[in-house]
Formats: structure tokens, sequence, C-alpha cells
């Protein structure tokens, strides 16, 4: 059944238990999810697709086992596509009780199986969320600004907008930021915005780099659900990424010549700092000379693509990210 976005607050959450979100708009998906969490006093549980349907009978044994104190489960599985029906199939052959799953999916052209499905099932609702316009954030930080007795000119709104990238959540992060700074500076100047609506922190990017090089996919993936990535911040990720493969790149040659980790990381210049020797280790094992390179020339490939679909960044770097882990790379 289709439900408007600007309806999410009609959902009745005894009637409809499973709900597909879907479309480019993360923020506002997001904000509809917070939105669904507050009809029940539960906690939510990120899940990824890709990790479910590696043991889908585990995942759903675990979920079967609920804790005592937890008397209705909320669970979100991020990146869904059309295989998220056999989860779907899965659970309604268990007859699951006092369970509520948020599909969250990309983009779903009409020939997707998924969206399809929830749309002619009356159990089942399907809500599309599309990019905010200019016009959009615009109001949405007015109000804010409004609300909180915050003056700012209209450059420096519009500067906001712009830095936001068209995502709503991105833009009402960096107006936090400006609310807290308000609080000791009532007026802030051209320069005062832009120092503080930095893109998304570069020790969030560069974690979530080094897990990927070191194959850690649990945890890559936790950083992915986590962070809020605007098409901006891909070309600060793929700038990361590949200053860290030219990295490894001369280490694992290194490795390669005396077969020794430990020599490897010493003799490292400049040298690398004692908390990121470990997971450096990991990347220097997963990776061989010949596939680092490989690995250098794909990321210029994505770098070029990402630049000639902006729009579409976001979704081109996490695919990319996600074929690393799935591929094998060791020596």
């Amino acid at each position: 059944m289709i439900l408007k976005s600007y309806e999410i607050n009609k959902i009745d959450l005894n009637k409809n238990k499973i709900i597909l979100l879907y479309g480019k708009n993360d923020g506002f998906k997001n904000e509809a999810t917070k939105e669904i969490i507050k009809k029940r006093d539960s906690n939510l549980h990120n899940f990824d697709e890709r990790e479910i349907l590696e043991n889908v009978n585990s995942f759903v044994e675990s979920i079967r086992s609920k804790s005592l104190f937890e008397e209705e489960r909320i669970i979100s599985i991020k990146r869904s596509t059309d295989k998220s029906l056999q989860i779907i199939q899965e659970i309604e052959n268990k007859n699951l009780e006092d369970l509520i799953i948020i599909f969250n999916a990309d983009i779903l052209d009409k020939k997707s199986k998924l969206r399809s499905f929830f749309e002619k099932n009356k159990k089942y609702l399907c809500v599309a969320f599309y990019p905010d316009n200019e016009q959009t954030l615009l109001t949405l930080t007015q109000n804010f600004l409004r609300e909180k007795k915050i003056s700012l000119s209209p450059s420096n709104i519009n500067l906001l907008i712009r830095r936001s990238g068209g995502n709503r959540e991105t833009l009402f992060n960096e107006l936090f930021k400006i609310e807290s700074f308000s609080i000791t500076r009532k007026k802030l100047s051209y320069d005062d915005i832009v120092k503080l609506t930095n893109l998304v922190e570069d020790h969030s990017v560069s974690e979530l780099i080094d897990n990927c090089l070191a194959k850690n996919t649990k945890k890559t993936l936790n950083i992915l659900n986590e962070n809020s990535f605007n098409n901006e911040d891909c070309f600060l990720i793929t700038r990361v990424f590949l200053n860290k493969s030219k990295k490894i790149l001369e280490l694992s040659r290194e490795f390669q010549s005396n077969k020794n980790l430990e020599l490897t990381i010493s003799k490292s210049k400049p040298p690398i700092f004692w908390k990121d020797k470990e997971i450096t280790k990991q990347q220097i094992s997963k990776w061989s000379p010949e596939n680092i390179k490989t690995l250098i020339y794909r990321l210029n490939e994505i770098e070029l693509t990402i630049k000639k679909n902006v729009n579409n960044s976001k979704h081109l770097i996490t695919n990319f990210i996600l074929e690393q882990l799935s591929t094998k790379s060791n020596n």
C-alpha cells in the first residue's frame, strides 16, 4: 500500500508492521524512521541486507530469541534490494510477532519487485522520498532559525544550503553547530559559517577506509550506517582512499620482500602511529602489490565517474566500498 511521505504520522503499527522507505532523500527517510520509533517504546536495531542474506536462518533465529526486556523489536534493514523479498518470506513463514521491520532502499524504479510487492500488498506500507529542492531546504532552515531566534543573512543561509549538498540531515547537523556557536556569539559572519560547516569529519572517513582496506565487513557497514555522507563527502572519501591505498602499496611491496610484518611496520616512513599499527598490519596482509595497484586504478576510475555523476556519487562510492569488501585480494 502506498503512503505519501507527509503522511508518516498516519502509520498504524498495530496494522502495518513491515514498511518500505525508498528514494534518494536519506535525511527525510531518517526523520521518518525516528517518527515511527516514537510510536513505540523500543530500540532500533540496524542491519544491512548483505549481512542478513549471508545467513538468513541465523538472522531469523536471533530475532525469535528476543530479549526478555523487549516486548517488541524495531529493525531497520539498510541498502535493501529485491533480494529482501527472501527475508520477508522467511519472516512470514515463521509467523514472527512483536516485530516491526523498516526496509530502507535507494531509488527503486517501477520494475522493482520489492517496490511492486509493497505497493500491491495492503498489509505493508511503501513510502517514496524524493530529493528536497532548494525551496524546501530554505523553508526548513528559516523555520529552525526562527524557532531558535538566530539571525543569519540571506547569503549565509544560501551558503548553508549549498554546503548541505541537498541533504536535509546534513543541513540540520550544520544548523545544530550554529545553534551551539550562537550561545556565545550573537552575530555570525560569513567566515564563521564557512569554518563551522565543514564536511564530514576526516576521522570518520579515515576510519571507514581503514576498515574497508582491512576487510572488516561488520565495522565498515556500521560506519556506513551511522554516518550521513553527502555528495561532497564522496570526493573526500575517494581522495583518502587513494592516499591510503598508495601507502599500503609501498608497505605491501616491502612485506613481499622481507616477509616480516613487524619489520615492515618499523621501516615505514613516515612512521606509523602506534594506534594505527594493528589495522595497518591487517591491511598489508589482505592486499598483494598487484591487487592494490588494481584498486588504485579502479579508484581513479570511480573518481572520474563520480565527477560525471555528482548526484549519484553517494550510491556509486557505497557500491564501490561494498565491492571491495567482497573482493578476494589477499597475498
